[in-house]
């Protein structure tokens, strides 16, 4: 048998190929394959690789047969010490964890244990990991939910879609029905719509916390009305329950509103 190659069985009887390599007293599986020759290709491109000093970006081309997640994931051990069990290169700062040849996330430090021990998979052009059995996409990390709108409720501050390192993200709107706006005496206002066969607009505030109890008590109104939709609702964690009661006592609701409400009940 070849240098790095070992046969193994599949269930069914077939025999097929690993490759592996061992890297500063630590054994690292290259993956599996159909054929010794090509088992040892690969081991021999990423043995070739672990003694250059050729760069990450041009690593594929001289190690064409070795996955590019593999090539990720040697070339920082070599470079940086550290071995991660996912495509992750550390930079000066920050990491970068690729999809892709071509596709680079860039991230905070402050996430590196996280994304070394949780795999980002793509579903439907949506990026998630799974925790605890759950699918949690990259961007409810942020505090932004499902239904936001990138540009609307959210932005990247460079532009760049890929970069999510907490500075380069901007959450507008935070909570259901919240939208934040700027008057033309640039003061910062908050704008409460709720959806009930069509967009209604319950009022505008001069706080997020006060737009987003204001929504919740809308909801409430709506369902002591007998409307039945299931609406989502605000948590406003930094309150405690008094402070919300308060605040929910006092927000003023859409006369308009109101009586639509009113009307829809009599019809």
């Amino acid at each position: 048998m070849k240098p790095g190659v070992y046969t193994a069985i599949h269930k069914d009887g077939t025999i097929y190929y690993r490759s592996s390599i061992t890297y500063k007293n630590k054994h690292i599986s290259l993956g599996s394959f159909d054929s010794e020759d090509i088992a040892s290709q690969v081991y021999e491109e990423a043995s070739h690789l672990l003694r250059t000093s050729c760069p990450l970006e041009d690593a594929g081309l001289l190690a064409p047969t070795v996955p590019f997640e593999k090539i990720v994931m040697l070339v920082n051990f070599r470079d940086n010490g550290l071995y991660f069990g996912n495509p992750i290169y550390l930079r000066k700062n920050y990491f970068s964890y690729y999809l892709s040849e071509n596709e680079e996330l860039k991230f905070d430090i402050d996430d590196l244990f996280y994304y070394s021990s949780h795999k980002i998979l793509r579903r439907k052009g949506h990026l998630y990991v799974n925790d605890y059995g759950m699918q949690v996409t990259l961007l409810s990390r942020y505090g932004i939910r499902s239904h936001s709108v990138c540009s609307r409720d959210y932005y990247f501050a460079n532009g760049d879609v890929t970069d999510f390192r907490y500075s380069n993200i901007v959450i507008i709107n935070r909570y259901y029905g919240v939208f934040q706006y700027t008057t033309r005496h640039q003061k910062t206002r908050y704008r409460v719509k709720i959806h009930i066969n069509g967009n209604y607009t319950i009022g505008t505030y001069s706080s997020e916390t006060k737009a987003a109890i204001a929504y919740n008590k809308a909801a409430d109104l709506a369902k002591s009305y007998g409307i039945r939709k299931n609406f989502p609702e605000n948590y406003i964690e930094a309150l405690s329950a008094k402070d919300y009661a308060d605040i929910y006592i006092k927000l003023k609701i859409s006369p308009k509103y109101i009586a639509y409400l009113q009307i829809s009940t009599q019809s």
